[in-house]
């Protein structure tokens, strides 16, 4: 039990979640958990990063791209959903390593889930501030003074970002389920968004702008050095834009657009029949969202020309373009009102691996206490809260979402190796829903994660690996030796 390697077991993990002190209250139906996935993984990607995907990557096929991006999702969603009906407990894929890998492990992607999470509550934050910024000067004629407008629009400090997660902080201290009834409403508004760019956009498709579909290869212009794919300083690939590879470089970008149904399994805790309603949420919402992805930038791509489409409003530009400034508008508010689900939920899914860590002496356990009235982590929910809203201010978009990428895809690495290692070590384990073909499809998912992550710049990865030593520097620090799991020994009460 000294070992940094030892595990926690799934019957461990379970008595945790009695401890009233550090109980979660159980209020989320399938529903709850689909339309939390949906919330969330409908957001920047397609409202933001679909025209910097196809203005710089990949042209009219960014459409693939998407498509790529979902089926490393779609494989990675198998392994979570086996491991969120089997320990239903908060922390995703920090708990599911613990489980299975060994504490250094859990602890590092724990470390790495509280990077993904609270980056990416910043990076949508950011893009909610730009679709606001939009509204406010198109339709009232209001414009924020520049130094209050945030870095991507020349300024200093993003007002409009640092009050949404203060507001959405005080939101998810009063409970879950108040979460998840504004979570549906919001999320009706944006689906309708979505699909009224689907069917009003189709009448305005020229078939010129798919032409060419692929466009033809041109060299990075970033070149070497710091900004090159970490696959090009490995072997030696020079990276183009456009063309066949420029598909996986944009999948690598937008990938970011999928990151949701992982959120879904932090929630596990809080579900009142997860062994069969987490399968449902997870896999439901990621197909829901690949298919509406992949329609709405075939759209987009069709009405405007990839070179000519808006790095930071694509949707609403693109209807502007063929003069229909309603469709602009109304997809400007659509866009502005869904993307605070996403930053809320995001939000949501730091808390709790932040929450799961400190339960488990990781953290200082002062943040594992629930509110006596709404049960819910509210101590490690404000001081994150508080956090990411200072991090929202200063926060510039694209280099952030690399960052959460490479975060993520992290993540599935380790959960598909974890499944991989439950099957071997606990077949005893009732596993409510089965990853077909294992080990296949779990090394299938380490395979394409680790592709994607090989296609992001060096620079990113240097960022990540400095985190990760931060990390585990803070481990044996502080972690190891308060860890509970190692002071009352594998076979105490836990």
């Amino acid at each position: 039990m000294n070992s940094p390697f030892r595990t926690k077991t799934v019957e461990q993990s379970i008595r945790d979640t009695e401890e009233p002190e550090h109980a979660l209250r159980k209020s989320l139906s399938a529903w709850d958990l689909t339309v939390f996935g949906v919330g969330v993984i409908i957001g920047t990607g397609i409202f933001v990063l679909t025209g910097i995907a196809a203005r710089n990557n990949a042209g009219p096929a960014t459409a693939l791209a998407f498509v790529a991006a979902g089926v490393v999702c779609a494989l990675a969603a198998l392994c979570y959903a086996e491991f969120a009906s089997t320990v239903p407990v908060a922390g995703s894929a920090y708990t599911f390593s613990y489980a299975s890998i060994g504490e250094l492990p859990a602890w590092i992607i724990g470390w790495d889930l509280v990077l993904e999470f609270a980056l990416g509550t910043a990076v949508v934050a950011v893009g909610w501030s730009g679709y606001v910024r939009h509204l406010m000067h198109t339709n009232l004629g209001w414009d924020l003074p520049t130094a209050l407008s945030g870095p991507d629009a020349g300024g200093t400090f993003d007002l409009l970002a640092f009050l949404l997660i203060l507001a959405l902080t005080a939101i998810l201290v009063v409970g879950t389920k108040l979460s998840a009834r504004i979570t549906a409403i919001v999320v009706a508004i944006k689906v309708t968004v979505v699909v009224l760019v689907i069917v009003a956009g189709l009448f305005f498709i020229k078939a010129d702008n798919y032409s060419p579909f692929i466009p033809p290869a041109q060299p990075q212009e970033a070149g070497g050095g710091w900004h090159a794919p970490l696959v090009q300083v490995l072997f030696g690939y020079a990276p183009t834009n456009f063309g066949v590879m420029g598909i996986f470089t944009a999948a690598s970008l937008i990938f970011f657009a999928f990151i949701g149904f992982d959120v879904v399994a932090t929630a596990a805790e809080e579900t009142k029949n997860p062994q069969r309603d987490m399968p449902r949420g997870i896999l439901g919402s990621l197909l829901i969202c690949t298919v509406l992805y992949v329609a709405v930038t075939l759209v987009v791509t069709g009405m405007q020309k990839y070179t000519e489409m808006s790095p930071t409003a694509p949707l609403a530009e693109a209807f502007k373009s063929v003069n229909q400034p309603f469709f602009s508008g109304a997809i400007s508010l659509g866009a502005a009102v869904g993307l605070i689900t996403v930053s809320m939920i995001l939000l949501l899914g730091q808390t709790r691996v932040f929450f799961a860590m400190s339960r488990d002496g990781l953290l200082p356990r002062v943040f594992s206490v629930t509110h006596p009235k709404y049960r819910t982590p509210y101590r490690a929910t404000v001081l994150l809260g508080v956090v990411i809203a200072v991090v929202a201010g200063f926060t510039s978009l694209e280099k952030l979402a690399e960052l959460v990428n490479i975060g993520t895809l992290f993540a599935f690495v380790l959960v598909a190796l974890g499944v991989i290692i439950l099957r071997r070590t606990r077949p005893d384990l009732h596993r409510a829903f089965r990853t077909p073909w294992v080990p296949l499809i779990p090394i299938l998912s380490i395979a394409a994660s680790l592709w994607l992550m090989l296609n992001l710049p060096v620079e990113t990865w240097v960022r990540f690996g400095i985190w990760m030593a931060i990390g585990i520097f803070v481990y044996f620090l502080y972690g190891r030796s308060h860890s509970r799991l190692g002071k009352v020994g594998a076979d105490a009460k836990f």
